[in-house]
């Protein structure tokens, strides 16, 4: 029986103590390279279930903050954050969700639930909008999200500026993709016999429905046999064949160019694993999704770990500690297994660490970026793990926060969620409004996969936006992020583009806050898996790539969740649990599944 307790009513710590200094020779039994979600899971689970003492567990980061690719911000003038990485969570995703909302999850009312971490976080709905204000501009043409629907209801078909199949005309992006994956599905006799009662066609020709649980889809990927006679894919499984390929094979490449544009997101039409890409397309990006934040900063569940985990004594998180390589061959061997080198960035110097474990909380990119010479990653002596770490495409990706004296935007009758373009800057959120003052903050761009090169030559002028007063941010605030603002060009090339989208006046913004994810060490914003790689075989294998050593790889990267804080979780839980040994946690419900 579980034994319910409140919240405690605590302001989120997000001033974690850091170490930037060393500790030549320290010794230690795990080493976790990486300050993000997955590192600082692994070290909050390690040490909270008493297998380790704090100093047997040890955090080093390169960074001179935590969190990875989450980064909250609060602009100078307004009173609430935005976000330049990830920003949001699906309430499916139990780990997150208990982390930050408590258990059980079956318990409705948040008060009746136990707190697992310390620091308290308030989830929120993450607010999609109203589709029938939010814009779609394509090809030049605006239209309302809600425009399909619309001519739907009326017994029209909305035709667009694409040369869409005749069977595809008055479809939305959405029911194009799960059109496609119906199609492709019930194709398949073994499918049809095996899983037909859990899709669903009607009562329209629009609506499809999609009632495979992860363990069903996990059963149906490396199964999946694509059968188009006529195509030049007939007969082969669809993990091996790319999204791109599959999509074009269905509807066209025309049609293909409008779900890739509508969509929203270039990264989730490129031409990845397309076995892959079924469950997250009908999963992440239906209608019927619940997405949700925190109102402290998404951020926060990072700062949360890390505090927990600050909170054992012992404990350190080592910030500006850049791990060159490590070795067996030193001194200390017969009671330390490896020896970790890394350069002190402030002090510009070479310092050991000694340990028994490493985990390596990191994406593909900062993988690569290691020793490729060492023991563990040579590629002449382990091409199988230097096979792997290729096996997921990095994808690129910035955003640009932008301040503005005004919520411009609510002229439109627009009060939050995004409109979506095939113009570069994609996609725009409007993040809100300080009801004191009428500051506003917009992510300005959602850029990704091939808008990166249009963006990267903007991103590289050398004459910075000049930041400007507004009320309530005083240019000592504003002159602190001079650093982080964007160039000139990029913010004069975005305003062009939202004044084309919206087709209203626009002012001038007074503070950016630019963040390129495909800048070293981090390498992308995202990652997805290749066409043909056996994902059931490489997930487990990157927990633990060599039987013989104890060096693990955990995060985003290489889960079956690409793209969410929940995959990094996933990742480092499965290999606490394989390799640590450690127990599911009792505030992790016995029949959450966490893929392969």
């Amino acid at each position: 029986m579980i034994i319910s307790k409140p919240f405690k009513t605590i302001n989120m710590n997000k001033n974690t103590p850091l170490n930037n200094g060393m500790q030549p020779g320290l010794q230690t039994e795990v080493a976790i390279i990486g300050a993000g979600t997955s590192g600082l899971y692994s070290a909050f689970r390690l040490t909270d279930t008493g297998k380790y003492a704090g100093g047997q567990v040890q955090i080093f980061d390169m960074s001179e903050r935590l969190g990875g690719r989450l980064e909250s911000v609060i602009l100078p003038g307004m009173n609430f954050w935005g976000e330049l990485g990830g920003m949001r969570y699906l309430t499916s995703q139990e780990i997150v969700t208990t982390l930050i909302e408590g258990y059980p999850l079956t318990e409705k009312d948040p008060a009746k639930r136990t707190p697992v971490l310390n620091d308290h976080m308030t989830p929120i709905p993450f607010p999609m909008g109203n589709p029938a204000d939010l814009l779609f501009y394509l090809r030049k043409e605006h239209f309302k999200q809600d425009a399909w629907n619309v001519a739907q209801q009326n017994g029209e078909k909305l035709v667009t500026r694409y040369y869409l199949n005749d069977d595809d005309i008055g479809f939305s992006s959405d029911q194009l993709f799960n059109k496609i994956i119906y199609d492709v599905l019930m194709a398949d006799p073994w499918f049809a016999r095996n899983y037909s009662d859990r899709v669903t066609k009607g009562p329209t020709e629009y609506d499809y429905g999609f009632k495979l649980t992860s363990e069903d889809w996990d059963e149906v990927k490396p199964n999946l046999v694509y059968h188009f006679p006529g195509s030049p894919y007939d007969g082969r499984k669809v993990n091996d064949l790319g999204f791109w390929n599959l999509i074009k094979d269905q509807v066209s490449e025309e049609g293909y160019q409008f779900v890739a544009n509508a969509g929203g997101y270039y990264s989730n039409t490129i031409n990845w694993n397309a076995a892959e890409a079924f469950p997250y397309m009908v999963g992440d990006f239906s209608a019927d999704v619940t997405y949700k934040t925190i109102e402290e900063g998404y951020d926060s569940i990072a700062y949360a770990l890390a505090n927990q985990y600050m909170g054992i004594p012992g404990a350190c998180i080592w910030s500006e500690n850049k791990l060159l390589t490590f070795s067996k061959g030193h001194e200390l061997r017969d009671t330390f297994r490896y020896e970790l080198t890394f350069l002190n960035i402030p002090a510009n110097q070479i310092w050991h660490v000694y340990a028994n474990h490493i985990i390596l909380g990191m994406p593909r990119k900062s993988l690569e970026l290691l020793d490729q010479q060492n023991f563990f990653f040579n590629s002449n002596e382990n091409t199988v793990l230097d096979r792997n770490i290729r096996s997921v495409i990095m994808e690129p990706a910035f955003k640009i926060l932008m301040g503005f004296r005004e919520p411009w935007w609510k002229k439109l009758g627009i009060d939050s969620g995004h409109s979506i373009t095939d113009l570069p800057m994609r996609q725009c959120y409007y993040f809100g409004t300080d009801p004191e003052n009428d500051n506003s903050m917009l992510l300005g761009s959602y850029g990704d996969m091939e808008t990166e090169t249009f963006w990267k030559a903007l991103s590289d002028d050398t004459v910075l936006f000049k930041v400007s007063a507004a009320e309530s941010a005083s240019l000592v605030e504003l002159k602190a992020l001079e650093r982080e603002q964007a160039t000139q060009l990029m913010v004069n090339e975005i305003m062009a583009q939202l004044r084309e989208v919206h087709q209203i006046e626009i002012p001038e913004p007074y503070v950016t806050y630019f963040r390129d994810w495909s800048d070293d060490p981090f390498g992308a914003g995202y990652h997805a898996w290749k066409a043909g790689v056996a994902v059931w075989d490489v997930m487990p294998y990157m927990r633990k790539p060599d039987a013989d050593e104890n060096i693990y790889v955990v995060g985003e990267a290489y889960s079956d969740q690409q793209g969410w804080v929940e995959g990094a979780f996933c990742e480092a839980e499965k290999m606490l649990k394989s390799h640590f040994h450690l127990t599911r946690p009792i505030w992790l419900s016995d029949s959450y599944y966490m893929g392969w």
